[in-house]
C-alpha cells in the first residue's frame, strides 16, 4: 500500500503541472492512467461498478469541477477554465493492494472565500488523520474533520464517507467527516482508512446528476475535496500516498 500510494503522489504531481485553462479532463485522465500502467499498477477506479452508478466508472481519475463533489467523469468536451476549483481523485492497486487519494486545486486567482474553503477542506482531513491513532473511536476521526467545517461554517457532506482499505478499494469501516467523539468502533494498529472530508461553501446536501456517478451540491455551492490513504500504528497514523 505505501508503493501503492507513492503512485498516486507522483500522478498527482505530474496532474497538477498540467492544470491549466483550456486542458480537457479527458486528458488529464489519459495522463494519469499512462503513469498509473507505467509504474506497473492498475487504475482502481476503471470500471468501477459498486453501488454508486448505473454503468461502469469509464475514466482513471475522477474530476470534480466547482460544484461537483465527486465523481465528475473525464470527458474530452470538459476544459478546465480560469477560476475553477478542481477536485482531482486517484486511485490505484498495486500487486493486490490499493490506495486512494485527492486534491483540490485553485486554477488561477480565486476569491479569498474559495482559497479558504479549499485552505479549510485540507485542515479538515489533516485533523481527521491527527486523531487516527490507536485507543480512539471512528467517532473521534469525525468529529475532528467536522469541528474545523463548522468553525468556518462550511456544509460537511454527510451522504458521502471515508472508508477502509486494503484488498479492496472500499472496506469495511465506514468512515465520517462528522460524528460524537468517543463513539464507534474503535481504532487499533494495523487498521487503513481513507480519510476524505468533502466541504461546501454552502449547505451540506448534495444530488446525483443523470450520469449516474457526478455528485453535486444541492445548492450549486462550490465544494472541496481532500483524501489520504493512512495506516495506523502504535505511534500514529501513517500517510501512505505522499512523497
Amino acid at each position: 500500500m505505501r508503493h501503492a500510494g507513492t503512485i498516486l503522489a507522483d500522478v498527482l504531481s505530474a496532474l497538477e503541472g498540467e492544470l491549466r485553462p483550456g486542458v480537457s479532463t479527458a486528458e488529464l485522465d489519459a495522463i494519469a492512467e499512462r503513469m498509473i500502467r507505467g509504474a506497473g499498477a492498475i487504475p482502481s477506479f476503471l470500471g468501477y461498478g459498486g453501488s454508486r452508478g448505473t454503468i461502469p466508472f469509464p475514466g482513471s481519475i475522477c474530476v470534480s469541477i466547482n460544484d461537483e463533489v465527486v465523481h465528475g467523469i473525464p470527458s474530452g468536451r470538459r476544459r478546465i477554465a480560469d477560476g475553477d476549483v478542481v477536485s482531482l481523485d486517484i486511485g490505484c492497486i498495486w500487486q493486490g493492494w490499493h490506495a486512494d487519494t485527492a486534491r483540490t486545486f485553485a486554477i488561477g486567482a480565486l476569491p479569498e472565500r474559495l482559497t479558504r474553503l479549499i485552505a479549510a477542506t485540507r485542515q479538515g482531513m489533516e485533523a481527521g488523520i491527527a486523531a487516527a491513532v490507536p485507543g480512539n473511536r471512528l467517532g473521534d476521526i469525525g468529529a475532528a474533520v467536522e469541528a474545523v467545517a463548522r468553525e468556518h461554517g462550511y456544509g460537511v457532506v454527510r451522504h458521502l464517507v471515508g472508508h477502509g482499505i486494503g484488498t479492496a478499494m472500499h472496506e469495511d469501516p465506514q468512515v465520517p467527516n462528522y460524528g460524537r467523539p468517543g463513539t464507534g468502533m474503535r481504532i487499533e494498529a494495523g487498521m487503513c482508512f481513507a480519510i476524505e472530508p468533502m466541504f461546501n461553501l454552502g449547505g451540506d446536501d448534495v444530488a446525483l446528476l443523470d450520469d449516474g456517478w457526478t455528485v453535486v451540491t444541492a445548492d450549486g455551492s462550490i465544494s472541496a475535496h481532500f483524501e489520504d490513504t493512512i495506516a495506523v500504528t502504535q505511534s500514529g497514523p501513517e500517510v501512505l500516498t505522499r512523497a
